[in-house]
C-alpha cells in the first residue's frame, strides 16, 4: 500500500491511511506500506536546501547533503504512521531505505533502485509485522543516502512490491482510479475497471497525473499489478471483497478480457513548438540540430519536417517542454551559426491531446475519426506523431478542452 502526500497531510489523515491499513490486516493480509512526506512538505524542504546551498553559495543543486535535507519529509511520514498503527494495537514500524536496505546510484536528487535484498524486509512482515517504509528515498553502495526525483515514492513502492513478490500494489491517491479523460474537462469521463500497461505508460507520460512514470515501466518489467484508488473514501468500502472493485487496475493487456479501440484521451499544456525555416536540406542537418539538444538535455517530442518553396532548402518543427523552450532556442541560434538557415520561432501557446489504446494496433480508422472529429469543431492540427498504442496532435492551446469532449466524444468513451 502507498500513501501519496495529499493521504497523509496531516495527522487526521494519518488516522485514517492507519484504519485503511488496519482493514488489510483484519483481512488476513501481510502488508508493507510505503508513504510520502506530508504535502507541501518536500517544497518546503527544497527550499531550505536552495537557500543553504544553491543559491546561497553557488553549490550544485542536488547531492548528498540536499538528498539528507529532502529525504527527511518521508522519515517524519512513516515514524507517525507507525505510532498511529501501534496505538490502534497493530504491530508496526517504520523503515528507512539504509535499513532496508534500498540499493540506489549515486545520482543524488534523481536516483534510480538497484537493488532490494527481501531478507530484512521480508522477514519482518513474516512475524506478522506491518513495515512502513519511507519512499522516495535509497543508500548508495557507499552508504550515502539518495533520493528518486519526484514522484519517487510510486517507484519505491512497486519496487519494494516487485522484492517481496506482492500479490498487488494499491496505490492509494486523492483520485479514485484512472480515468478516460481529466472529469474536470469533460464531466462524461468514465473510470477503467482495467488498463494496460503500456496504455498507463503512455497516459502517464502525456500528462495524465495518475502515476509518475518510472513506476509504471518498473510495474511492467517486474508484472507487479497496480491499482490505484482513493484514501478519502470510507475504510468499510475501500475493504469490501478485498476491495477488488475498487479503482482502477494497472496490469498485463492479456488480463484484459473487453479490450478497447481506444482507452483514454490524455492533453499536456506544458508544450513549446519551435519551427526553423529555410534549412539546408542535406544529410546531417537533423544530427545537427538534434545532438547539441541532446547533448544539453534538451528532450524532444513531436517532429515534423517539409519541403520548403526554395529549392535544396526545407522547414522544421518540433516540441520540448515548455521549461526548456528558451534553452532550446538558445542552442538552435548557436546552430544556426555553425550550419546557417533562415531562422527559427517559438511559440508556447500549444497543447498536444493524445489518443491512447492498445486496440490501435489491431483495428483501423482510428486516426481518421481523430482528425474527423476536430475538423468538424473547426480545431486546426499542427503537428502529428504516433506510436502503435497513440496518436498525438499538437493543437492551439485555446481549443485544448474543445478538443478532449470531442474526441472522448468520438471514441465513445462517455458510453463505457
Amino acid at each position: 500500500m502507498k500513501f501519496g502526500g495529499t493521504s497523509v497531510a496531516d495527522l487526521e489523515r494519518i488516522r485514517r491511511v492507519a484504519r485503511l491499513v488496519g482493514r488489510e490486516v483484519e483481512a488476513g493480509h501481510q502488508v508493507a506500506v510505503v508513504v510520502s512526506a506530508m504535502a507541501g512538505k518536500t517544497n518546503e524542504l527544497v527550499a531550505w536546501t536552495d537557500g543553504a546551498g544553491a543559491a546561497g553559495q553557488g553549490l550544485p543543486t542536488s547531492d548528498d547533503e540536499y538528498d539528507v535535507v529532502v529525504a527527511s519529509g518521508e522519515q517524519v511520514t512513516a515514524g507517525l504512521l507507525a505510532m498511529t498503527l501501534r496505538n490502534m494495537g497493530v504491530r508496526a514500524r517504520s523503515w528507512l531505505g539504509w535499513q532496508i536496505p534500498i540499493i540506489a546510484d549515486d545520482a543524488h536528487g534523481r536516483s534510480r533502485i538497484e537493488d532490494i535484498p527481501p531478507e530484512k524486509l521480508g522477514g519482518a512482515i513474516d512475524s506478522g509485522e506491518v513495515a512502513v517504509v519511507a519512499g522516495f528515498q535509497g543508500v548508495t553502495r557507499d552508504g550515502r543516502l539518495a533520493t528518486l526525483g519526484r514522484g519517487g515514492s510510486d517507484t519505491s513502492a512497486v519496487a519494494v512490491a516487485a522484492a517481496l513478490n506482492a500479490e498487488r500494489c494499491d496505490i492509494y491517491t486523492d483520485v479514485d482510479g484512472v480515468y478516460t479523460t481529466d472529469p474536470r474537462i469533460e464531466a462524461k469521463a468514465k473510470k477503467l475497471a482495467k488498463v494496460s500497461y503500456e496504455e498507463m505508460l503512455e497516459m502517464a507520460s502525456l500528462g495524465a497525473k495518475v502515476l509518475q512514470t518510472r513506476s509504471v515501466e518498473l510495474a511492467m518489467a517486474y508484472h507487479v499489478p497496480v491499482r490505484v484508488l482513493s484514501s478519502f473514501v470510507e475504510p468499510g468500502k475501500a475493504a469490501a471483497d478485498g476491495g477488488e472493485s475498487a479503482g482502477t487496475i494497472v496490469c498485463d493487456e492479456e488480463e484484459i478480457v473487453e479490450k478497447r479501440i481506444v482507452s483514454g484521451v490524455a492533453y499536456s499544456r506544458d508544450e513549446a513548438k519551435i519551427s526553423l525555416f529555410g534549412l539546408p536540406d542535406h544529410p546531417g542537418v537533423s544530427s545537427e540540430i538534434f545532438g547539441a539538444l541532446a547533448d544539453a538535455n534538451v528532450n524532444v517530442d513531436m517532429i515534423v519536417q517539409s519541403h520548403s518553396r526554395r529549392a535544396d532548402t526545407a522547414n522544421m518543427e518540433f516540441t520540448v517542454g515548455k521549461r526548456d523552450a528558451a534553452r532550446a532556442m538558445e542552442i538552435v541560434r548557436q546552430v544556426q551559426q555553425k550550419i546557417g538557415f533562415q531562422g527559427a520561432t517559438v511559440d508556447e501557446d500549444v497543447a498536444k491531446v493524445s489518443v491512447i489504446g492498445v486496440g490501435m494496433r489491431s483495428h483501423a480508422g482510428v486516426a481518421k475519426t481523430m482528425f474527423g472529429a476536430l475538423a468538424e469543431k473547426g480545431v486546426n492540427i499542427q503537428v502529428i506523431s504516433t506510436s502503435e498504442i497513440k496518436i498525438s496532435v499538437l493543437i492551439d492551446a485555446a481549443y485544448t478542452e474543445l478538443a478532449v469532449r470531442a474526441l472522448h466524444a468520438a471514441y465513445g468513451l462517455d458510453k463505457l
